[in-house]
């Protein structure tokens, strides 16, 4: 989906060798990435560097629940949902997983369709994508109203230790926050790949530069980053 940059012959002879040569290649843009374009770089560059918050949170969680010596709350019973007089643990965040692996699917199978420049079923499956993260953002929501409404809060948490609400509020909301800007950006995408702008070469709103389809595939890393942070999630809160 990309356009390899074509570096001419005679360029690559007049290389400058050496940390020179490196620097007028970072510089110029020119060699440094030259299977890669710049926006693919550096969105590589945005998910390591989100790699390592999301790494801290983690590493904060786990610092916390073994060095407190209260009880840790036991998550089969604060994520647990009880329908018609069933107990039923952990059900919401087996459908919010599924929703979200599912969403990687779709996401997936619209960079498929966009390498073959298909334009209605990249935009359908775009905005399929897009439902799917609404709908986990949508149930993220009522699980913390849910929290909130039985005593849960960053300060205080009615089932064990207090550190448990304020690291559960941060990680899950950043995360969130994630998804929901990942969904506005992929119903930004999904209306201009289906009003043809890659194909006509339409300029974009906040610069004068054409737009390519190599953005679904933008997307699509940024998408399955924002699904495997929920995997370590899932793991770390609630099967732990």
């Amino acid at each position: 989906m990309s356009d390899p940059a074509v570096t001419p012959s005679h360029e690559t002879s007049a290389r400058v060798p050496g940390l020179r040569g490196i620097v007028a290649d970072w510089s110029s843009d020119q060699r440094s990435f030259k299977t890669a374009s710049w926006g693919k770089v550096m969105m590589w560059v945005f998910l390591l560097s989100d790699t390592f918050i999301f790494g801290c949170f983690l590493l904060s969680y786990m610092t916390a629940r073994m060095s407190t010596t209260v009880t840790w709350p036991n998550a089969s019973e604060v994520f647990s949902l009880e329908i018609a007089g069933h107990h039923m643990p952990l059900l919401l965040i087996a459908i919010m997983t599924f929703v979200l692996i599912t969403s990687s699917g779709t996401m997936a199978m619209a960079v498929n369709y966009g390498y073959r420049r298909d334009r209605r079923k990249t935009a359908i499956l775009m905005l399929l994508t897009a439902l799917f993260g609404a709908m986990f953002v949508g149930m993220q929501a009522f699980e913390w109203s849910k929290l909130i409404s039985e005593g849960v809060r960053p300060w205080e948490n009615p089932f064990g230790a207090q550190q448990f609400g304020a690291i559960f509020f941060m990680i899950t909301g950043f995360h969130g926050t994630h998804v929901t800007i990942g969904v506005i950006f992929l119903l930004i995408v999904a209306r201009k790949v289906w009003r043809g702008d890659f194909d006509t070469g339409r300029p974009g709103f906040f610069t004068a530069r054409k737009g390519r389809y190599e953005i679904v595939e933008i997307m699509g890393l940024y998408w399955h980053f924002v699904d495997l942070v929920w995997v370590f999630i899932f793991a770390f809160f609630y099967l732990w």
